[in-house]
């Protein structure tokens, strides 16, 4: 349900979120990620145009996040990449369905469930949970 675009985007910012006040660079992200760096760089362009991420340039400079990451959800990355689309209107255009049909309105539904999901979960819960897996790295 998620594009390969918002994945990249929450490893980037769970990346940057679980090294707070440490820019990062490009490449370190990218390997970190395992996200090409080209894509990557386009993705964090994306993050710093919406004013989640800023980059600081020269030497001990890089990216970093421009909230703090209980302020940061995983809804406020994925809409600002690959935003949840809503059904409002019949998508087959009947003029007829002055409301949604019932197949569009289940969908609604589930994409109304996937934005209360992901609008409850902050980077911080994300980075500091208890699991001994961590984030974006090889367990022992």
């Amino acid at each position: 349900m998620l594009s390969k675009t918002a994945e990249y985007a929450l490893r980037a910012v769970a990346c940057l979120g679980s090294q707070p006040g440490e820019p990062a660079s490009a490449d370190r992200l990218a390997e970190q990620t395992k996200v090409p760096r080209r894509y990557l760089t386009r993705v964090l362009q994306d993050l710093a145009a919406a004013g989640l991420v800023r980059s600081r340039p020269g030497p001990g400079g890089g990216y970093e996040l421009s909230r703090t990451t209980d302020e940061l959800t995983i809804l406020d990355v994925v809409s600002v990449v690959a935003p949840i689309e809503r059904i409002r209107h019949c998508p087959l255009g009947l003029k007829s369905h002055h409301k949604l049909c019932p197949l569009h309105a289940e969908l609604d539904k589930a994409y109304a469930a996937t934005e209360a999901a992901f609008a409850g979960v902050t980077i911080k819960e994300l980075v500091e949970s208890t699991s001994e897996i961590i984030p974006l790295c090889e367990s022992p």
